[in-house]
């Protein structure tokens, strides 16, 4: 009776935190009806709109950025879905996986670099909405300070329910947003005069085709590399490939058009003072109100995500089940990087996440199915305080991704897989059982 007693609170604690440290039960998984519509709420945000701003001036509308766009989401998409995959057939989230191929020590590092670049993402989106706000709303800039502090905090409340929460908002906001994405999309066809219009637009030309595919790319790299976290709930392979494919190629490259169609037909607009911004363009537009709506739906269903996956990330880095003090903790740190700033350090950051994040996956994908022949060993099983080959190949797979020519993100994977599959030949053993948990 006792065992019994002990065992109920226990499970339900891990249930009401969502399984930081451990692989999801059967009784707990969802189907592509519940997870489709919160991985499409997670991939669509603002700064993916921007990231599409970006892009949009620099290129001819057909097939020039049509095709950058295509082809970086199927990038995007095809990585994404091949973690999602892994972690529903497993119930295991990136962190948790990176136990076998970076040791249980070594997988810290992911910990940390994960969980850093989600709580940029969050500061970066806290203080994006106090910008525009002062910008569109008229708010003065000296409430900046309160702007961020209440968004901060407001937006990490469905993270800090879970699963659950985050669930049933995806579920309002993600046709709220699209219907808007649309409305926006369909009079600026009009103004600019349909396929023709936008063919007689002269790009910039001063961005390669590298660099935007870069941008593209790494703009969710982060979040593809750890949508592990919900994945890890689907039903089957199936559900989660799927799911994931739909969020991070369909709902992301939408995404990314509208911030890239928008940004090529008003850059020349005066009344812009930035095209790469949807709200501004939807204020141009009429649509100011609305533009607000979008602004705070995508915010929202993207800041509770991303501030989830560090909470995750945190727990365990510190071997504990308590993953909703990381979600306040993280919103607290995130906090102080909006006030310090890190608004307007947007594009470097992308191409930094481009670049390093890309190898992580690559070096968990290898390990799984070239190394473990799509077989996890159970989790509680002890493993290497370090696995130098994964270790050793992130490395090296991460300097040819920053210094080789071509695009970094497929530089990066393609790398690690290469040399995680021949450094796992040469430095570990078929059944590698080394203890140091």
């Amino acid at each position: 009776m006792a065992t019994t007693s002990e065992q109920q609170p226990a499970e339900h604690s891990l249930a009401g935190e969502d399984y930081p440290l451990s692989a999801v039960p059967p009784e707990a998984r969802k189907s592509i009806w519940s997870l489709a519509p919160l991985l499409m709420g997670f991939t669509l945000y603002s700064g993916t709109l921007f990231a599409g701003g970006l892009v949009g001036p620099e290129f001819r509308f057909w097939p020039d950025l049509i095709s950058l766009i295509v082809i970086g989401n199927l990038i995007l998409g095809g990585y994404s879905s091949a973690l999602g995959y892994i972690a529903a057939r497993t119930g295991l989230s990136t962190v948790l996986m990176a136990r076998f191929s970076f040791g249980s020590y070594g997988s810290r590092w992911v910990d940390f670099l994960l969980g850093f670049t989600q709580i940029g993402w969050y500061a970066w989106g806290s203080a994006l909405i106090a910008d525009l706000l002062n910008k569109l709303a008229g708010v003065p800039t000296s409430f900046n300070w309160l702007t961020i502090l209440f968004f901060t905090y407001f937006f990490c409340s469905t993270a800090y329910i879970g699963y659950r929460a985050m669930d049933w908002l995806s579920r309002i906001a993600v046709p709220a947003m699209l219907i808007l994405m649309i409305w926006s999309l369909s009079i600026a066809s009009a103004e600019v005069g349909g396929f023709e219009g936008l063919q007689a637009i002269i790009p910039k030309g001063e961005m390669g085709t590298g660099a935007a595919l870069t941008i593209i790319v790494g703009t969710f790299i982060s979040g593809g590399t750890q949508a592990t976290n919900w994945s890890r709930f689907a039903n089957s392979g199936r559900t989660a490939a799927v799911s994931t494919l739909s969020a991070f190629f369909f709902a992301n490259g939408f995404l990314i058009f509208t911030g890239a169609f928008c940004a090529l037909v008003y850059s020349g607009v005066s009344e812009v003072a930035d095209s790469s911004d949807i709200v501004q363009v939807m204020a141009y537009q009429g649509l100011l109100f609305w533009g607000l709506v979008l602004l705070f739906l995508n915010m929202w269903t993207t800041q509770d995500n991303t501030i989830y996956a560090f909470s995750v990330a945190g727990a365990h880095m510190f071997r504990t089940n308590k993953r909703t003090a990381f979600v306040l903790g993280g919103a607290t740190m995130a906090l102080v990087l909006a006030w310090g700033g890190i608004y307007k350090l947007l594009v470097p950051y992308l191409i930094l996440l481009g670049t390093f994040i890309p190898p992580i996956g690559g070096v968990i994908m290898a390990d799984y199915w070239l190394r473990h022949k799509g077989q996890f060993p159970a989790l509680d099983e002890p493993q290497p305080a370090f696995n130098w080959a994964g270790i050793i190949a992130y490395i090296v797979a991460s300097a040819i991704a920053y210094y080789a020519p071509g695009i970094k993100p497929i530089n990066g994977i393609v790398a690690a897989v290469v040399l995680y599959f021949i450094l796992s030949k040469l430095m570990l053993p078929a059944s590698s059982k080394a203890s140091a948990d």
